[in-house]
């Protein structure tokens, strides 16, 4: 049967969070949504204008209905507004015994207005709290929950027991305010784990605690543990945020489709990387490969791991003028070519593709006299303890290159050293772009 997860919550006039990212959230990942909804807002990208609460005798109408009909695996609650709602919602779950609740705390809008009166605070310390399984609070909801100002990891881990004493029975804070990589803190009750992550440059985070704890439901509703519940969310919520949408003249919403948009990005990658194959193919390039042979890589948006990158197994084969590959592209195929590529893009994000080509003075000439930009490391730099990690000088000398630019040139290259074969890679937007500079090599 397919997951059933209730999410009682305000509406969100704007989209971005509140039932709709519920809603949305819940659908992507494979359950089927209902809602009761408890608030209706007047809302956009740059705040909220009005608030409009539903009676609580409504709310709990709406939630007697879903259950008693349909039934609910996982319930997760949002905005609750006051202490009558609360009292309502609680009154549900203990009646019908629901174990899987999953609490985000919502206590204020990212414009600071508030979304929970102090009494409603307290009524859902006291009376909430105990029936979760688990809470998902942020640092300034912890504050609220607790009192005590939270810094750091020591911070986060200290609330997280401090929640947990007051009957939550797993509690999930979340890190995303804190400067550097985001790390949030899962607490069970008996251990600690840090879920980290990476920090994403964008404005648009609208809807991030909505579409985490509505996760968090799918997932306990599908069957899963409390901690791979959390964990899967974690990832969910980072291709969201990576994916998000630039609407409106505020913070845009994260996206909760992301991850179909990734599957048909990924598709699109493959494409592309098979239709600049059979360009080389046509134009006979073989000769200007290197001994260790060619490849070509394309990484998805946002990329920052190797699995991120496509590349050809096995490398090109020179066969004369001739090139034949041995697979066709796969996600992973290639550690060498995603180091350049995951490397160029912690400086541009837009040059995602790059290839290899063997080192030859008259290529750098025709790539000078071309109009080409070039950029060079030398081996002898390396320090020791990049020669003494496998697999780091490539990213090393990439990276020298680019630190010294002020922009990403077309091709660098190194001349070679011990055990090193001398390399001429050409970096581009997308595998088009790079083999058509190839062919203004040849």
């Amino acid at each position: 049967m397919i997951p059933r997860v209730l999410t009682v919550a305000g509406s969100d006039s704007g989209g971005g969070a509140g039932i709709q990212a519920d809603l949305k959230t819940i659908a992507v990942l494979g359950g089927f949504g209902m809602s009761a909804v408890t608030a209706v807002t007047a809302q956009n990208t740059c705040g909220v204008a009005g608030i409009h609460e539903i009676p609580s005798d409504f709310v709990a109408r709406q939630m007697e209905a879903v259950i008693s009909d349909i039934g609910v695996d996982a319930l997760k609650t949002g905005m609750l507004v006051n202490p009558a709602i609360i009292r309502a919602v609680c009154q549900k779950i203990r009646k019908h015994r629901l174990a899987k609740v999953v609490v985000d705390p919502v206590m204020t809008a990212k414009d600071g207005t508030s979304l929970l009166s102090p009494e409603g605070e307290e009524v859902l310390r006291r009376e909430l709290l105990p029936l979760a399984q688990v809470i998902v609070p942020n640092l300034s909801e912890c504050e609220a929950m607790t009192g005590k100002k939270v810094k750091g990891l020591k911070g986060m881990r200290e609330a997280a027991v401090q929640i947990h004493g007051l009957g939550a029975k797993n509690v999930l804070v979340k890190g995303g305010h804190l400067s550097g990589d985001p790390v949030d803190v899962f607490f069970d009750g008996r251990k600690f784990y840090d879920l980290e992550g990476i920090r994403i440059s964008t404005p648009h985070t609208h809807g991030t605690g909505c579409t985490t704890s509505a996760a968090i439901a799918v997932e306990l509703a599908k069957g899963s543990s409390v901690r791979e519940a959390v964990e899967k969310a974690k990832a969910f919520i980072t291709r969201a945020i990576q994916f998000a949408i630039p609407l409106g003249h505020g913070q845009g919403p994260v996206n909760p489709f992301a991850l179909a948009a990734l599957e048909s990005e990924r598709y699109r990658v493959i494409q592309k990387l098979n239709k600049a194959f059979k360009t080389l193919k046509e134009k006979k390039l073989g000769y200007l490969f290197p001994e260790v042979q060619s490849n070509l890589g394309y990484a998805l948006p946002h990329s920052h791991s190797p699995e991120d990158v496509a590349a050809f197994p096995g490398r090109f084969v020179r066969l004369g003028k001739e090139i034949v590959k041995v697979a066709d592209p796969e996600f992973g195929a290639s550690q060498h070519i995603a180091k350049i590529i995951l490397t160029t893009m912690m400086y541009d994000a837009n040059m995602r593709s790059a290839m290899n080509l063997r080192f030859a003075e008259e290529i750098l000439g025709r790539a000078r006299k071309d109009g080409f930009s070039i950029g060079h490391f030398d081996r002898k730099d390396e320090p020791g303890w990049v020669k003494r990690r496998e697999g780091s000088s490539l990213s090393w000398g990439v990276q020298k290159v680019l630190q010294k630019n002020k922009y990403i040139p077309d091709i660098i290259f190194d001349r070679g050293g011990m055990g090193k074969e001398p390399m001429i890679r050409v970096l581009g937007r997308d595998p088009e772009e790079v083999v058509a500079k190839v062919i203004r090599l040849s």
